[in-house]
């Protein structure tokens, strides 16, 4: 895959980590598996360096933008990784090549396969050149509210509210604190360098705690 600008020294890797589940032979899965781990640590890695004044709750958050499914599809379709795949003809048909949660894996298995091969360097540079940044993959953030209130009012229940529990950080750039609630029960917490996305962190909070989160 020249798209990915990694050379494979064993290939058998790459082969496997491009095979569907349904295709009936040593698949992707155990790949995807080590994939998301060593996603996880990278994008840990980089957010830990990249924003030294950000509490747990926000750099949380700016993980799960860039490792989630809305995320790594767009990648794994940029690459040409659903082409590649190699599937049965019943996946193929019902749209598995341009499925988000096939490309998703397939691109978390690819991932393992680089990690296996050239270690964790070699899948650090990948991740480097293929990933986009934090501003590009903002929109899955501004839906956190809304899928929030979406969920908690979907049988009657009581619309979120929100507060901002306490600021720290130089004044020039403070970082806000915020709670979300469901009647008087606080349900998340998050952080963020301005109110709003503060807010939109413990949205996020709430919805993995409530195990709802898209990203």
């Amino acid at each position: 895959m020249e798209a990915l600008g990694y050379t494979f020294h064993d290939e058998a890797l790459l082969r496997r980590a491009l095979t569907h589940p349904s295709a009936g032979r040593e698949d992707n899965q155990r790949l995807e598996f080590l994939g998301d781990a060593v996603l996880q640590y990278l994008m840990s890695d980089k957010l830990y360096r990249a924003h030294p004044g950000d509490r747990e709750g926000s750099l949380t958050h700016m993980r799960a933008l860039l490792v989630c499914e809305a995320a790594l599809s767009p990648i794994a379709e940029k690459l040409g990784i659903g082409e590649a795949l190699v599937m049965d003809r019943g996946e193929e048909q019902t749209g598995g090549r341009t499925k988000p949660s096939v490309l998703c894996d397939a691109m978390e298995a690819v991932l393992a396969a680089v990690y296996l091969d050239g270690g964790m360097e070699a899948a650090r540079e990948v991740v480097e050149r293929c990933w986009p940044g934090e501003g590009e993959v903002s929109r899955p953030m501004q839906d956190s509210k809304g899928q929030l209130q979406e969920i908690l009012q979907k049988n009657g229940g009581e619309t979120p509210t929100y507060r901002i529990t306490g600021t720290s950080g130089p004044p020039h750039a403070p970082v806000f604190e915020a709670a979300v609630f469901r009647g008087t029960e606080e349900i998340g917490s998050g952080s963020g360098r301005t109110k709003k996305q503060a807010e939109q962190a413990a949205a996020l909070s709430a919805l993995q705690r409530l195990g709802k989160a898209s990203v």
